[in-house]
């Protein structure tokens, strides 16, 4: 027991600062909080409009600087924003699953190649990102509309440092702080030139390379700066075929006939599967060929005796798991310049210009063609008959799909097109934005700026292995209808019966776009208005207008829906919004006993939506010094968040969820084992005799999109914490002390999501809930054809936990300078109430997993960072550790404990000019738990590292 807390005390995972409380940078935040303050006095940080003492930040602030963010090791921005003990993961390039499991259910759009930060578990969508204290433009990757920040679009070179708000703000920064706030700080300023290039790769498996390259320069005359830079990423892809856990759909499978299942049904050799009472049903109700490719008609025997076909089993599914990708290949490069102009003595004019290119791509298997009633496209394709006159079709009959008035002959047929190559998405993303800040003094006390920032979003996707239904349907139709061009399809010969010819009438590039746009127009005032005996009141006020606007252009058959893969329509929005807001500081005493400061701190700010909204929110904060080296605080604070543009306007589409049927026939199911589930599934369309059994693998279409009706989600969120900083920790042995509390508590209300899948299945079958089975729609032979998860304010999420930080570093000695740095966050909390056909019910998640999406709920998680540094020399051990979680049905997915190292020599020969670093990430080689309910490949990429050590060399230049 003891030696479980040593470890879980000890070895937290996340670079943050040693060097500085976390709390305590002396920092400006950028945009309206660009003004400088003359050195020693009160200045702008990120969670007040205030200029004051950072020492007494009203909010808990994480800050990290240039040197935390490359003692990482990492490449992106939002890898190391994920590893935060407060961060709940988001999308990143580990996340395969875009163009082929569908759109999320948010609305949004899964946005291959980006990257987010998701605070508190409450998705990313509810933590507002800016840089410099400004918004930024919403990410776009041709699939839909998101309202999250691609995090990989802002080039790490121009990044001074990053202030993570963990708490909400909206009344500071409107819609979107529930969970917190992320301001990322760009560099105002440098002198000379910067120059870094790194590579690594996965050291065992010789995959993964990564090449990141950056170079900026700066210049300062008497009143103008200017800073520019280049950057450059390539990280290459890494395989599931590549990894041991990720070989098979499940965690320690080795072939498609273990019990478990999960291989797929469009197969090598095709599924063709029979409705009872059809007289050429074979024993066991499906068939495949015996032998292929069979490149001419084939004979049938019903009896299965002989001929080219045999009865199907679970050998001939397709594993399709080794063909997708850990890690996504994402190319990014990109440049920027910031200016500074002093005009006046007292007036700055500052802008800042960014450009960002991404080139990325994601991949799945072979397209699975799913043709017949039961399988559940929701298009053309459950509608096509192969006509008896197919000169391929050698059963004899048409196999009618039952739309013609005669009756169904068929299924179900699934071949897996390997002719036509891996279904591939490629993206091409381009970012621009520009910022200008106007920022001055009145007098002595007060500070003015105006701000604009505009910003565009372009994104372009190539889909490559995908077919054209109408086209499908016409070559497996009467031969007499395949003229011109239609050459007849071979749909029941397998793997290499597809001639070129065949290809070549059938498939097509599909292309898509996607667009945003963000004008965003501020101005702020802020300064002192009387003394107090606690010091002077501050008060800053300020208007915001904003205008965004987004589309989604799906290619043109898709929008037909002649696509064989997942379905989309084109969508577009836009709104407008005008903000107030104020903020009031009130120093009621300072340094008298008990009291060395009291302060009450609060702000308000109303917004109106062009879309109808309206929202007055509110913040109060209440800080007490009893004495100079403890600060205690306590706050209240209402949220609001908009509904984004894709969950107003996003057009209804269709995800595939990798859940499972409870009402399926198999061993261990709940129809085998639970009579109640057997008569609910009955009641909801499962055939009574026992004969369905879920055909696909595990893969189930669920219909999302946007809606309209959508109202604001409101939030309210409690904080009370102490920071402990004593001043007899400073300049002795030791350098620095501090240790920082928080407690928090946020309950969103209105919380627009959809129902889990897997909740409304589980309800349906358990419960029999009226609700419930309502949004479940069922083929006749039981077959689930859509399962309804539109965007709703489902009821309220509710989570709790606290926050600790703790920073230490000792002088400088003979063995050197010593610092250690924890950041640990304990879950006590997480619920959603879902409504019900009786009311509402309510799902606890902490300590579990959930697997569509992925997301993993562990009650623990802590990061630490032990570092020494002598002479030239610096050494830097990090630990992360998560504690264990539960999945649905009970397995355990067991703790993890990862370890990074990095050494780095500066030679002072060399005028301190170089710096040589290498380091490895994961250093024990510690694999993710196994996940069997996970959408990504068998584990949650959202939580856990892909399995391997990764190993990296870099060089730093400075002159």
């Amino acid at each position: 027991m003891r030696r479980s807390f040593l470890l879980a005390s000890s070895g937290f995972a996340l670079a943050v600062s040693a060097t500085t409380p976390a709390w305590a940078q002396e920092v400006t935040s950028g945009g309206a909080e660009a003004a400088e303050a003359t050195p020693g006095a009160p200045i702008i940080v990120t969670g007040s409009r205030i200029r004051r003492d950072p020492l007494d930040n009203p909010s808990p602030v994480i800050s990290l600087d240039d040197a935390a963010l490359e003692q990482t090791g990492l490449s992106s921005v939002a890898d190391i924003l994920q590893r935060l003990p407060s961060a709940a993961g988001g999308l990143n390039t580990k996340v395969n699953n875009s163009g082929n499991i569908g759109n999320p259910q948010d609305g949004g759009g899964v946005g291959a190649g980006t990257a987010e930060i998701d605070l508190r578990y409450l998705l990313a969508k509810r933590t507002l990102v800016l840089v410099d204290g400004m918004r930024y433009v919403p990410a776009t990757a041709a699939s839909g509309i998101p309202s999250t920040i691609d995090l990989n679009s802002i080039p790490q070179s121009m990044i001074q440092r990053i202030e993570v708000l963990q708490s909400g703000q909206s009344p500071l920064y409107g819609s979107d702080a529930i969970a917190g706030v992320v301001n990322i700080i760009t560099k105002q300023q440098q002198d000379g030139l910067q120059a870094s290039a790194k590579y690594g790769q996965y050291l065992k498996y010789n995959d993964g390379e990564t090449l990141d390259l950056s170079l900026s320069y700066g210049a300062s005359g008497e009143r103008v700066s200017v800073a520019a830079g280049i950057d450059y990423v390539d990280q290459k892809q890494v395989r599931t075929a590549n990894r041991e856990l990720t070989q098979f759909p499940n965690p320690g499978q080795t072939s498609c006939t273990d019990p478990i299942g999960g291989c797929s049904s469009g197969t090598l050799g095709g599924r063709i599967a029979f409705n009872p009472g059809n007289p050429s049903l074979p024993a066991g109700g499906s068939v495949t060929v015996r032998s292929f490719p069979l490149t001419t008609r084939g004979v049938y025997d019903p009896t299965l005796v002989g001929g080219d076909f045999k009865a199907f089993t679970s050998a001939d599914r397709f594993n399709f798991a080794p063909f997708n990708l850990l890690l996504t290949p994402s190319e990014r490069y990109g440049a920027w310049l910031s200016a500074k102009a002093e005009l006046t003595d007292t007036i700055n004019l500052r802008t800042r210009m960014v450009y960002n290119r991404r080139n990325s791509k994601n991949q799945a298997a072979f397209l699975p063609l799913f043709l017949g009633p039961d399988a559940g496209n929701g298009n053309l394709l459950d509608t096509v008959s192969i006509d008896v006159t197919n000169p391929y079709n050698p059963f004899g009959i048409t196999l009618n799909s039952g739309t013609d008035g005669n009756p169904a002959t068929y299924s179900f047929i699934g071949r897996r097109l390997v002719e036509n190559g891996q279904r591939t998405y490629t993206q091409k993303v381009d970012t621009w934005t520009v910022a200008a800040t106007l920022d001055g003094r009145l007098g002595a006390n007060f500070y003015w700026d105006v701000n604009a920032v505009l910003g565009w979003n372009d994104a372009h996707q190539l889909f490559t292995g995908n077919v054209n239904a109408a086209k499908v349907a016409q070559a497996l139709g009467p031969v007499a209808n395949c003229t011109g061009d239609c050459v007849p399809l071979n749909i029941f010969g397998g793997a290499g019966s597809i001639t070129q010819d065949m290809l070549n009438f059938i498939s097509f590039d599909e292309r898509s776009k996607s667009d945003q746009r963000l004008q965003d127009y501020t101005a702020n005032l802020s300064g002192d208005l009387f003394e107090l005996p606690g010091g002077m009141v501050g008060i800053a006020v300020g208007y915001e207008h904003r205008h965004q606007s987004g589309s989604f252009t799906p290619d043109p058959i898709i929008q037909a829906g002649l696509g064989a893969d997942i379905p989309a329509q084109a969508a577009s929005g836009s709104y407008n919004t005008n903000e107030f807001y104020g903020e009031l500081r009130v120093p009621l005493l300072k340094e008298t006993p008990f009291f060395e400061l009291l302060e009450l701190d609060g702000a308000v700010r109303y917004a109106d939506y062009s879309t109808g909204f309206s929202n007055t929110s509110f913040t109060g904060t209440l800080l007490w010094k009893p004495v100079p080296d403890i600060l205690l605080r306590g706050s209240y604070a209402e949220g609001f968040r908009a509904p984004a543009l894709g969950e107003l306007f996003g057009a209804q589409s269709r995800a595939d969820a990798p859940i499972d049927d409870p009402c399926t026939n198999v061993a261990g199911s709940p129809w085998q084992t639970d009579t109640t589930v057997r008569q609910n599934c009955i009641a909801n369309g499962v055939p009574s005799d026992g004969s369905y059994n879920e055909p696909n693998g595990g893969q189930l279409p669920t219909l999302t999109g946007g809606n309209s009706a959508l109202n604001p989600e409101t939030s309210e969120t409690w904080l009370v914490g102490a920071v402990y900083s004593p001043d007899w920790a400073r300049g002795g042995a030791l350098q620095d002390l501090s240790l920082e509390v928080n407690y928090y508590d946020i309950t969103v209300d209105g919380a627009i999501a959809a129902i889990n899948p897997q909740v409304t299945l589980a309800r349906c079958a358990s419960l029999g809930d009226a609700l419930a089975c309502d949004n479940v729609t069922r083929t006749a032979s039981g077959r689930i054809a859509s399962i309804q998860g539109l965007l709703q304010n489902i009821g309220k999420i509710e989570t709790s936990g606290y926050d600790a930080t703790f920073n230490a570093r000792t002088s400088e000695g003979g063995a050197g300078s010593f610092g250690l740095s924890v950041n640990a966050n304990l879950l006590t909390k997480y619920k959603e109430t879902l409504p019900t056909a009786g009311g509402s019910a309510t799902v606890d998640y902490r300590g579990t997993t959930r697997g569509f999406p992925d997301q993993s709920y562990p009650k623990f998680k802590a990061t630490s960072v032990l570092s020494w540094s002598l002479g030239g020399f610096d050494a830097a051990f990090t630990g992360r550790y998560i504690s264990k979680v539960t999945e649905a049905d009970g397995k355990e997915m067991n703790s993890r404990f990862y370890t990074d190292m990095q050494l780095a020599f500066t030679p002072s020969f060399m005028n301190d000019s170089f710096r040589f670093t290498v380091g490895i990430l994961n250093l024990f080689d510690k694999d993710p738990p196994a996940c069997f309910s996970c959408t990504g490949p068998n584990y949650d990429p959202t939580t856990y590292d892909i399995p391997g050590r990764f190993g990296y060399v870099q060089l730093n230049y400075k002159m």
